[in-house]
């Protein structure tokens, strides 16, 4: 089918074969590594071990389980190890409408919708949760619900958020398409989450797009579909810069809500997810070894500020 004219004098491509990327980060590096489900702090400790055993350098974790599942005093711990290590730490923001007393997000029609903010309470709790981590330091969250997004934006802007702190959309809000990007880049979203199983073909229509980073699953637990793509890692940083290769975890259980009941799994889980991203790096230094990584503390990373 012929892209429709209306489409490209809106600054969208198509059908053109996937090109390299002219964008980077603000440091000028061409991608981030970043390792999710990092629930609290042992986590943390472990992907650091993990990380210095491997001589890798992870730009940031994310925390899919809310800040609201975490003591004041482990945010507070994540925070200076963050600010120590020169990383990112990136919390999902609660609550959300599938953990709330509603029935529809536990039905096929609605599970789509359990990780938006559901009524004024949660969304009341919702700027709550940031405020109570962003006290203890913290510069980075992950947002699923567009409506809080706007909120947090102008927050932000009127100084009641630090500067600083990075929107992260989250994977439940992927945009699928370009256009989607664009009017995510356009409300203030910092990074975002794009499908784990896009093909080199569509990331280029999305990168040629936005200028924002995108982030990408190389590998994703069972339920995002069991995908193992780290050894492509150079040809999706190529097209996709600026660019966070992300590493879940591929026939391991799952960790939310996660607390005490699963802490051995996610220490462990924890650390090979460090170790696949040190194999994907492997691969990259074989197939694009002029390819540039952040640093820590890098310009634009969402670095704690330990309060």
């Amino acid at each position: 089918m012929q892209v429709p004219a209306s489409l490209r004098r809106q600054g969208f491509i198509a059908d053109q074969p996937p090109a390299a990327s002219q964008r980077s980060f603000p440091d000028g590096a061409d991608f981030r590594i970043e390792i999710p489900s990092v629930e609290g702090p042992r986590m943390l400790e472990a992907v650091l071990a993990e990380a210095d055993r491997y001589d890798v350098t992870i730009n940031r974790v994310a925390q899919g389980g809310g800040g609201l599942l975490l003591e004041e005093s482990e945010l507070r711990d994540m925070a200076q190890m963050g600010a120590d290590a020169g990383l990112e730490i990136s919390l999902f923001t609660g609550p959300r409408a599938g953990h709330d007393t509603g029935v529809t997000t536990r039905t096929a029609d609605g599970r789509g919708h359990a990780h938006s903010v559901r009524g004024m309470r949660q969304l009341s709790y919702a700027v709550a949760d940031i405020l109570r981590a962003t006290e203890a330091g913290i510069r980075g969250f992950l947002v699923a619900d567009i409506g809080l997004l706007t909120i947090l934006v102008e927050m932000q802007r009127e100084g009641e958020l630090p500067e600083e702190t990075v929107w992260k959309i989250s994977t439940y809000l992927s945009g699928y398409n370009p256009a989607s990007l664009r009017v995510l880049e356009g409300m203030g979203a910092g990074t975002i989450n794009i499908p784990s199983d896009i093909s080199l073909g569509e990331l280029f229509e999305m990168r040629s797009a936005v200028s924002l980073p995108i982030d990408l699953y190389l590998e994703t637990p069972d339920d995002g579909g069991r995908i193992m793509r780290g050894h492509e890692i150079a040809d999706f940083v190529t097209v996709g810069a600026p660019l966070y290769a992300k590493f879940g975890l591929s026939n391991a259980p799952g960790l939310y809500p996660s607390g005490r009941q699963v802490l051995d799994i996610g220490v462990a889980s924890a650390r090979e997810k460090v170790r696949r991203a040190a194999i994907a790096l492997e691969w990259m230094r074989r197939d694009r070894p002029d390819a540039v990584q952040s640093k820590p503390h890098a310009n634009g990373l969402g670095v704690p500020v330990p309060s």
